[in-house]
């Protein structure tokens, strides 16, 4: 076979590309120009069907003001914080490292969010429950120290608030809680 120039070779795959790109134009302008389809049927549901379920969740803004509340109990005290909200599922919602706070608080934050939310305890009670079953702290995600506070919704967890980086697990969980306080104002 025999090798082709460089320049046809630049030309060939000229032509190839004008060629992809008056399709794509050709096809754009179709459908620039084709009425509009029928927007779908919006798929209503009953409420009161035993296979849906309603739940509550923060917006962005609410957790936000519960994280900035646990950073500002934390300044007030003089301790390096980073707090960590996460939603039902353990979806971070929001993080935010306080100035100074350590590497690696931000991580334990979030971990101990979801261990609260998941239990629907604070972290520092649910530290007690390994004397019975050790193999908690095996469940990949979770952190059994102080610094982890439920938001309960009637009783039912909608939110978990994480702390991490003071010099103890309960000044983690004091400022967690400042967090949840400032969620009912």
């Amino acid at each position: 076979m025999k090798k082709l120039s460089l320049r046809t070779r630049v030309v060939t795959g000229a032509v190839v590309v004008a060629a992809l790109g008056a399709g794509t134009f050709g096809a754009m302008s179709a459908s620039a120009s084709s009425p509009a389809a029928a927007p779908a049927a919006a798929v209503t549901a009953d409420t009161s069907n035993r296979n849906l379920q309603q739940t509550t969740h923060l917006t962005v803004a609410a957790a936000t003001k519960a994280a900035q509340a646990t950073l500002d109990a934390a300044k007030k005290e003089n301790q390096r914080v980073s707090v960590a909200v996460v939603d039902r599922n353990g979806n971070t919602i929001v993080t935010l490292r306080g100035d100074g706070a350590g590497p690696q608080s931000p991580e334990s934050a979030v971990k101990k969010a979801y261990t609260a939310v998941s239990w629907n305890a604070p972290t520092s009670e649910l530290v007690k429950r390994l004397e019975q079953a050790p193999n908690l702290k095996d469940i990949p995600g979770t952190l059994f120290l102080g610094g982890g506070a439920p938001v309960q919704v009637k009783g039912a967890p909608v939110a978990g608030i994480g702390v991490a980086g003071a010099p103890s697990g309960d000044l983690d969980e004091k400022f967690a809680q400042a967090g949840v306080a400032a969620l009912a104002r």
